[in-house]
């Protein structure tokens, strides 16, 4: 309970988008910034300290403008979403939504600019420290890679507060760790531990805190370091594995998979191979 209850007492935000180019703007709940050796990957931390990083309405139109600005940016192939060491988000802002009405929710599709993140076209990797509860955790689950601190912690604990998960935390829990587990997170509002993350699925890689981000970077950039273009299209089949079927997600892997034969980076990737050079792909 004790993060629950720091999601309980945040304070409520500035519903003011701000429409600034990144370049010089001053986010008031993000830090953002490019990071790696050539500066190709994009960072965005979560900065709301004192409501571990509760996620706000103001905090998430500031990340679909830094993750819009990271998209455009031609230099970024990958894009990675963090909190602090003891939060990643302890949840959405309590405050902010607990008298909202039915009519209100529903007229205005609350929550639904929060999936902007799973529809970002380039590689997005989650670096989870601390706490990943309710909305933290399924921001988390809308990135395509999910590294964790050793004291990570991720639950669904709405159940608690009355109410169930709105921003995807039933659909991509259950496919990411199977029905029994995401019943029972869902249901009791328990939480599990990064290891246990690990072993159902829910994380790849788990490293000591003060490494995750270093590490996450890395990654980022040897993803960032493959054509952008192709890159996309592998994480388009991907994405297409939970929405079709075997055949038709199959049918969909051909067309992206001979689709790279019309791009230059796939002539000099195999041209790289057979002359043993590393290649050099110019996202054409």
């Amino acid at each position: 309970g004790r993060a629950l209850k720091s999601c309980h007492a945040a304070h409520c935000c500035n519903n003011v988008p701000v429409s600034l180019p990144l370049a010089g703007t001053q986010f008031q709940y993000l830090v953002v910034e490019k990071k790696g050796a050539k500066q190709n990957v994009g960072v965005i931390q979560l900065n709301r300290p004192k409501a571990l990083n509760a996620l706000c309405n103001g905090l998430m139109n500031e990340m679909n403008q830094a993750l819009d600005s990271f998209e455009k940016d031609p230099h970024v192939g990958a894009i990675i979403i963090t909190g602090s060491e003891k939060a990643f988000a302890a949840g959405a802002d309590i405050k902010e939504m607990q008298n909202s009405t039915f009519q209100e929710c529903y007229g205005g599709n609350f929550l639904a600019h929060w999936n902007r993140v799973s529809l970002v076209r380039k590689p997005v990797i989650a670096a989870v420290n601390g706490y990943a509860l309710g909305g933290g955790c399924e921001l988390a689950m809308m990135c395509d890679i999910i590294y964790a601190g050793e004291k990570a912690q991720f639950g669904q604990p709405e159940i608690l507060l009355g109410t169930i998960p709105g921003a995807g935390g039933t659909q991509r829990l259950t496919r990411a760790v199977g029905k029994s587990l995401a019943m029972e997170m869902v249901l009791t509002g328990d939480r599990i531990s990064a290891q246990e993350a690990k072993e159902a699925g829910l994380v790849s890689k788990i490293y000591p805190v003060e490494k995750l981000l270093e590490e996450a970077i890395r990654c980022g950039e040897k993803i960032a370091g493959n054509s952008k273009l192709v890159t996309a299209m592998a994480k388009e089949a991907v994405n297409a594995a939970f929405e079709m079927t075997l055949t038709e997600g199959n049918k969909m892997e051909k067309r992206l998979f001979h689709a790279t034969f019309a791009t230059d980076d796939q002539k000099e990737g195999m041209a790289a191979f057979v002359e043993k050079r590393k290649a050099k792909f110019t996202d054409h």
